[in-house]
């Protein structure tokens, strides 16, 4: 049962709101989603790790990637193309050989993210740090993505 609904409503909210009951309904079930899977699969189970800010100035794109617990080493940022991918892998730190876990929530494995690109970056000029546990990559515009657009002229035919 979740937390909230043993809560008292502070808002002023009216119980009966029907949308009210239908976002709880569709809580439960997305609470309740990953409980079939295996312990330590569940946060790496889902295609949004590690959580990305995409940004867009006037000359680059640049993307911010949180890594918590990876190792740099275990990281891998390519350019295709239009697809800048980051690949990597978490690995487990447990040791269970004189001890029984009781809970494990935090997750272990591999995970792929693709960022599709409004260019072809330069692998070259691409730039990637990592301090903290959070991956950063500057993808440099290419001269001809940096124009402005042009205006086309309309004529009276």
């Amino acid at each position: 049962m979740a937390m909230k609904s043993l809560l008292p409503n502070l808002w002023g909210q009216d119980a009966r709101d029907p949308f009210r009951s239908l976002r709880d309904e569709i809580d439960q079930v997305f609470e309740s989603f990953g409980r079939g899977l295996p312990a330590g699969l569940k946060g790496l189970a889902t295609p949004r790790f590690p959580a990305l800010d995409v940004a867009e100035t006037a000359d680059a794109i640049e993307v911010t990637a949180e890594l918590p617990g990876v190792d740099e080493k275990d990281v891998d940022v390519s350019v295709a193309n239009r697809l800048l991918t980051i690949k990597g892998e978490k690995k487990s730190e447990h040791e269970t050989k004189d001890k029984d876990l009781h809970v494990v929530e935090r997750a272990y494995g591999a995970f792929s993210r693709a960022v599709p690109l409004p260019f072809a970056p330069d692998p070259k000029t691409v730039e990637a740090t990592f301090a903290n546990g959070v991956l950063k990559v500057h993808l440099p515009k290419p001269p001809e993505a940096a124009k402005t657009a042009e205006k086309i002229a309309i004529k009276s035919v």
